[in-house]
């Protein structure tokens, strides 16, 4: 009998969105060769390799290590700062990639996922198990439908992983029967990626039994969709997509803006779970609290003063910080803000774990580093600001614990903003500004109303506010293409904080950039070599 080698992810108790443990997803573990048919000899064999896709879930997410090998994305935006000269993961790479962008090359990316060991491995692990399915599988097709739609939505997601950062790639609905393949055009990959998700949101149910709750839902399919559509700007289909959600009449806006990415509530859409005992964790708070929480290595990365000056004031206008763009004793306007900031960022006076915060040079409740004082920030700032957003403020003890709070890959204040900025494309200009102000209502904002590029600008702000920290921004740019306008020849500030002085400052020391050859990332070498089929992009030749 033909044997294959199952390379799937060890996983064990975990669980996914609505719930914090999922007795359905247990005890898969990397295996040797096994005989094909002893896989589909039961559901729940079956069912144990379908779950391995879901842990793709948390490898992409921002508690995950492959968009940008551990470090976040907003790094290579004006909202977030790593502290660190030295190089290193959520250390000096993401300064040395907005600093000196040549370093990207098509054999050195950290950002790029296009290789065996990611993308490209994780596509060949799905059409392994759809190559056995269609081969071996026994069961009724309503329960191939099933698992062939969880396996399809999961390979939607990770060619949206590739076809973001370069556009047009190598598609593969099979398994290779050569190394020879071209490189598809952007629009046969958009194709592609709507094709699988348009399958997987068929057969999908609306809402899964008490046994599979966390697994993927029709639900889940047509907000990822809605996403993918944005990016491949194809209005009308992510437009679509947010119409037939809000007919499940399943999803909302939670009251409180800092429970809103925090899982198990109804506007969570899709989740990755952890358990604080069980493999996989995350440590995502050892890499971000300030000092003063006992971990001497946290706070590796911090807001930035351009971040803090998108968020409008609670009756929803613009701050003049420019008072402040000088050395002052005049207490910046924190406590004027909406709520979306103090739920986002840890500021002077702010209470953090029962604590009130200094942020100052030498202060006890985060202290202050001038950024290239020292070769690591060791847990302090260098913006002045600390990350509060997406940590667990009741991990106490961070130093020996693991965090464990959800991963939330899609909450439904985004497809509101998508919807919104489909709207806008097609000309339904009532349409979008409703689904945008629905999102500011939730924090008590007045709605925006004005019309043309003076709306799409107030958007953009609405969704990096709204989204912040959640892995969008920097993609978003891209997309735009206004990356190479508004992220080059630019410097990202904070205030040092000496006694009771606000004291503007260059957290960089020299100018970030972005070219426009990097909207789309180089194949890389290796695939070049051993495909003849395939040809690099023209903006890297």
């Amino acid at each position: 009998m033909k044997k294959y080698f199952i390379n799937i992810f060890s996983v064990l108790l975990v669980g996914f969105s609505m719930t914090s443990c999922n007795d359905w997803l247990d005890g898969v573990e990397q295996t040797a060769t096994v005989d094909d048919m002893v896989v589909w000899e039961s559901e729940a064999s079956v069912d144990k390799n379908v779950n391995a896709f879901y842990t793709y879930l948390h490898k992409y997410g921002q508690f995950g290590e492959s968009q940008f090998g551990g470090s976040l994305t907003e790094s290579l935006t004006d909202a977030f700062k790593y502290g660190s000269v030295a190089l290193g993961h959520r250390a000096g790479h993401p300064n040395n990639y907005v600093m000196n962008p040549t370093v990207i090359t098509p054999d050195g990316c950290l950002y790029s996922v296009w290789t065996k060991d990611l993308a490209y491995g994780n596509i060949r692990q799905i059409n392994q198990f759809l190559a056995m399915q269609r081969k071996y599988s026994k069961f009724t097709p309503e329960q191939n439908n099933l698992w062939e739609a969880q396996a399809r939505f999961f390979r939607a997601f990770v060619y949206f992983q590739l076809a973001k950062r370069h556009g047009g790639v190598i598609l593969y609905d099979d398994l290779p029967v050569s190394s020879d393949k071209a490189v598809s055009t952007a629009e046969e990959t958009w194709d592609f990626i709507e094709k699988d998700l348009e399958f997987a949101a068929n057969n999908l149910p609306e809402k899964q039994d008490s046994k599979n709750v966390g697994r993927i839902t029709k639900g889940a399919v047509l907000a990822f969709t809605s996403r993918a559509m944005l990016y491949a700007e194809r209005w009308q289909a992510a437009y679509n997509a947010v119409e037939a959600l809000q007919k499940l009449s399943i999803y909302g806006l939670v009251d409180d803006y800092a429970e809103a990415w925090k899982g198990n509530n109804k506007e969570c859409i899709l989740a990755f779970d952890y358990s604080k005992t069980v493999k996989p964790n995350h440590t995502f708070d050892k890499y971000y609290v300030p000092q003063c929480d006992g971990y001497d290595f946290g706070s590796l990365g911090t807001p930035t003063q351009e971040m803090v000056e998108c968020y409008e004031t609670k009756d929803g206008k613009k701050v003049d910080w420019s008072p402040w763009h000088v050395t002052t004793d005049k207490v910046p306007p924190y406590d004027k803000l909406e709520p979306r900031f103090a739920a986002t960022v840890i500021y002077r006076g702010s209470t953090w774990k029962g604590r009130v915060m200094d942020c100052s040079v030498g202060g006890k409740n985060g202290a202050f580093m001038a950024y290239r004082e020292q070769s690591y920030s060791y847990g302090k700032t260098t913006t002045g600001y600390f990350l509060r957003k997406l940590l667990d403020e009741s991990l106490i003890n961070v130093k020996n614990g693991v965090s464990s709070q959800p991963w939330v890959e899609i909450r439904y204040a985004e497809v509101l903003l998508n919807k919104a900025e489909a709207a806008y494309h097609l000309n339904k200009i009532t349409e979008a500004q409703s689904a945008m102000n629905e999102v500011r209502d939730r924090v008590g904002l007045p709605g925006v109303n004005v019309t043309g590029e003076e709306w799409f600008k107030a958007y953009r702000n609405e969704r990096k506010v709204e989204l912040a920290y959640e892995g969008h921004l920097f993609w978003d740019m891209r997309r735009w293409k206004l990356a190479h306008i508004e992220y080059n020849n630019y410097r990202c500030h904070g205030f040092k904080i000496t006694n009771n002085t606000y004291e503007y400052i260059d957290c960089d020391g020299e100018d970030r950039k972005f070219p426009a050859k990097l909207y789309v990332l180089p194949v890389p070498t290796s695939e070049l070599k051993n495909n003849s089929l395939a040809l690099q992009y023209d903006e890297w030749r």
